[in-house]
């Protein structure tokens, strides 16, 4: 599990699912920043893992202060499914 912060809007929701660098990702969480204040175009701040981890996302068995960090443009991501059936 780790944070995806994205700059741009690709299009993708939480439940949606992206490919980042050959990585297959499930969003679990999306925050949208830079609406008002902020970046010249907003950042998507997203909570992203593999399917097995959705679990632990929802028990929140995880400290969000110690996930990695990976920043990629909107133009680097590929949006596989643009929003899920992901209920948490």
């Amino acid at each position: 599990m780790k944070r995806l912060i994205i700059h741009g809007d690709p299009g993708v929701r939480k439940g949606g699912v992206v490919e980042v660098d050959g990585e297959e990702l499930v969003c679990f969480g999306v925050t949208r920043n830079g609406e008002w204040n902020g970046p010249d175009r907003v950042q998507l701040w997203c909570t992203v893992g593999d399917e097995s981890e959705i679990e632990d996302y929802e028990t929140q068995r995880y400290q969000p202060h110690f996930l990695d960090v990976q920043h990629v443009d909107a133009e680097g991501v590929t949006v596989l499914e643009s929003k899920g059936d992901l209920t948490v």
